[in-house]
Formats: C-alpha cells, sequence, structure tokens
C-alpha cells in the first residue's frame, strides 16, 4: 500500500526527508525486537534511549551517527561455554538497530551499567534558529517641515523710547 503525500507537500519547502521517512516505515514492516529498548523524554528536548544488552560489552558495541540516523551495532566474539549448555536463553547474536534522529540533534554520551545501555540524547537549536525580536525603526523625515518665520517686532511710535504705565493710562 502507497500514500501519496503530496498534497501536505503543497506549501512546505524542504520536508522531502520526512517524506522518504515515512515511505521507509511503509515500506519496512518486519522490525526487528532484538534487543529491547525504552525511549525516555526526561524535559523539552532531552531523551534517553536506553537498550538491553546482556552479555555485550563495551568493546562489542558500536555507535554511530550519520546523516540523522543513529546506528547501535553489537558483535560478540562467540565463546563456548565451560560446561555443557542445556538452555540458551540469553541472547549473544549480533544486531544492527537505527533510529532516526530529527534535526539538530546531538548524541551527547552513552554509559553501559548493569546489562543496560544508556545513550543520552539532547535538541540543540542553534542561535540562528532561535526566535529573536526584531527593531522597528521609523523612517527620517526626506525634507525638514518649514521653519517658523522669524517674527519682526515693529518699532513703537516713540522711537524706541518704552512707554510708561502712565503715558498708556492717558
Amino acid at each position: 500500500m502507497t500514500y501519496d503525500f503530496a498534497p501536505l507537500f503543497r506549501t512546505a519547502i524542504g520536508f522531502d526527508r520526512l517524506a522518504r521517512l515515512v515511505d521507509n516505515a511503509a515500506q519496512n514492516p518486519a522490525v526487528p525486537s532484538y534487543p529491547p529498548y525504552n525511549i525516555e523524554r526526561l524535559g523539552d528536548g532531552s531523551y534517553v534511549l536506553t537498550m538491553a544488552v546482556a552479555g555485550f560489552g563495551p568493546d562489542d558495541i558500536d555507535l554511530t551517527v550519520q546523516d540523522n540516523m543513529l546506528v547501535v551495532t553489537g558483535r560478540v566474539a562467540s565463546t563456548a561455554p565451560a560446561g555443557e549448555l542445556l538452555h540458551r536463553g540469553i541472547a549473544t547474536r549480533a544486531f544492527d538497530r537505527r533510529f532516526a534522529l530529527a534535526d539538530h540533534i546531538l548524541v551527547e554520551g552513552a554509559d553501559l551499567t548493569n546489562g543496560l545501555l544508556r545513550i543520552t540524547v539532547k535538541h540543540v537549536v542553534p542561535e540562528a534558529l532561535k526566535p529573536r525580536r526584531i527593531p522597528i525603526t521609523t523612517a527620517s523625515p526626506a525634507v525638514a517641515p518649514p521653519a517658523e518665520p522669524e517674527r519682526v517686532e515693529a518699532p513703537a511710535a516713540n522711537d524706541g523710547v518704552a512707554a510708561s504705565p502712565a503715558e498708556h493710562a492717558a
């Protein structure tokens, strides 16, 4: 069964990776179940991938990140049991697990304790993609407003001598 996602991408640019991811998921219905794993969200953008890898040591596991894909590979050198093996319940078979990573996901580290491989992952938004406030400026007027004409006072009738209040009363 195939799906046509063309209507969804008519107004979107650069989401072809998402379309490939959906196509790959639809084409690969048989996903291996070994080794079992959990994915936990610890907070905003922080995740932990925990894989149960009993019988594997740090030298038996390889982690690589390439093209937004985390690849966890495990290979154990076959060891013959010291005695007669009556039941094999602990799987130490080789595995290759792939996890698609979103853009700007950083694998911070990994540790192996008590047969559990914990891989810490964080979403790191680059400064260029963080929201930023754009200041709004006002344009300077192209033409300066006209200056008010200077007020020139007419000389008084008595040739510049100030009149006293008594003269005004007469």
